[in-house]
């Protein structure tokens, strides 16, 4: 899963690249996407590079190759250029990386059997970071745990949600959400470029993404900057 803004930068520099086939400079990089400074590019190609879509080529200034392409872009291309599509792997058999779809084991008449749902990557409970990953692996849970509609998991990272019950090194079942209700815990995705798991709330027309630690400050957004990207439904902790 890309952001907004990762999935655009991919799309200029491999239409730069298909064009000239040089890469764009961070310059022109920074002004296709409306960015105030070059750092935000810096952070964006780090994404990109850490996901696997493209690759910083050594020795070389510029130099940018793009390795594939979600199918968001370009359906099938990935498959023309001979890259194995990732898959969920385990005792419920294998699952297109296409999907963060939960998906039921495949004896239906064993209703206590436990669900695969794909891992997504890191979310922040703290300062926010660039989470939302595409998947690293699945994680078996057991479905009572599930809500309806469709799930994933995150990595927490951080200490601010430690009085709703949250650690450093859980991890956190996500149920895919679009709008929440005030008092629950939310993956926000703010400013489209950064993710955090915060208690939502609203403060008049602004909404309000509230910690669970006194050391946090509740921050405060304009409506248009916020976009619930889930609810949290569930928790797993490792000893």
């Amino acid at each position: 899963m890309l952001t907004r803004k990762q999935h655009e930068l991919l799309l200029f520099i491999h239409e730069r690249l298909k064009e000239s086939g040089i890469p764009p400079s961070f310059d022109e990089m920074k002004e296709a996407l409306d960015l105030a400074s070059k750092s935000g590019i810096h952070r964006l190609i780090t994404a990109l590079e850490e996901r696997g879509f493209i690759r910083r080529l050594p020795n070389r200034a510029r130099a940018l190759e793009v390795l594939r392409l979600p199918d968001s872009i370009a359906p099938g291309l990935n498959a023309a250029r001979k890259f194995s599509p990732s898959v969920i792997q385990g005792s419920l058999g294998r699952f297109p990386a296409d999907t963060a779809r939960t998906r039921a084991a495949s004896n239906d008449d064993d209703a206590g059997a436990a669900v695969a749902i794909p891992v997504m990557g890191r979310i922040a409970a703290g300062v926010p970071i660039d989470a939302i990953q595409h998947k690293t692996h699945a994680i078996m849970v057991p479905p009572e745990m599930l809500s309806g509609g469709e799930h994933y998991a995150l990595e927490v990272k951080g200490d601010s949600m430690i009085e709703a019950g949250i650690f450093d090194g859980d991890t956190v079942i996500i149920r895919n959400a679009s709008s929440a209700n005030p008092g629950e815990i939310i993956v926000a995705l703010v400013d489209e470029e950064e993710a955090t798991l915060k208690r939502f709330r609203r403060k008049g027309a602004s909404i309000a993404l509230e910690a669970a630690n006194p050391a946090y400050e509740t921050r405060i957004f304009g409506p248009d900057r916020v976009k619930v990207q889930g609810k949290l439904v569930g928790l797993i902790r490792r000893y």
